[in-house]
């Protein structure tokens, strides 16, 4: 069985747009982009070497497949696992691209596709930005583990990681490191659910 993970850069009050730069996804007069790159660094860039290091294969809401797409075909950095990689791309207006290893999941099958998908022997699924996606993979319960990069930052507005429609869920840490600036890694996988008590 192929593990789904979603890997996310998150400020403290758990918004996940724009980390990579101002133009990166405004929507919404979003004026925050690249809210990442001061703390970005040495271990970080370690952290997402060891990350994608393992094989795996990429699922990718349609704005983040198109920022990808505009940039890794081209890439001439040495190694590229995300050229190799398996794209699947949630998207009910693309069906076909250059770009190779690109397969194109409409909204209408994508919760059975990517059940089928679990299902199968293969490399884990990575998701990365791709927030609209990420809500339907919530609400469906289909994410396995979250990578997490947790920026010393808040916000106040943009999208967040964990939005309206999120259902209850219990994780367990499976591991945790902390970057000289102060952005904490943090991985976590399901286990089951939630849990209530009393003192």
């Amino acid at each position: 069985m192929r593990k789904l993970v979603v890997l996310s850069f998150i400020t403290l009050d758990g918004v996940m747009q724009g980390p990579g730069g101002p133009q990166e996804d405004p929507s919404g007069g979003f004026a925050y982009g690249g809210w990442t790159v001061p703390y970005f660094d040495d271990f970080l860039g370690q952290i997402m070497d060891e990350q994608m290091g393992r094989p795996f294969d990429l699922l990718l809401g349609r704005k983040t497949f198109d920022i990808f797409a505009s940039y890794w075909p081209h890439f001439d950095g040495g190694e590229n696992p995300i050229n190799k990689a398996t794209k699947y791309v949630a998207s009910d207006t693309l069906t076909t691209h250059e770009w190779s290893n690109s397969v194109f999941l409409s909204s209408g099958v994508l919760v059975d596709e990517l059940k089928k998908l679990k299902q199968q022997d293969g490399p884990d699924l990575q998701v990365h930005g791709s927030g609209d996606l990420i809500q339907t993979l919530l609400k469906h319960d289909l994410v396995d583990e979250f990578w997490l990069k947790i920026f010393p930052v808040t916000l106040g507005t943009g999208k967040r990681l964990f939005a309206d429609g999120t259902l209850p869920a219990a994780f367990t840490v499976s591991e945790t490191r902390l970057s000289p600036n102060g952005v904490i890694v943090a991985n976590y996988e399901r286990a089951g659910d939630v849990k209530t008590g009393s003192f």
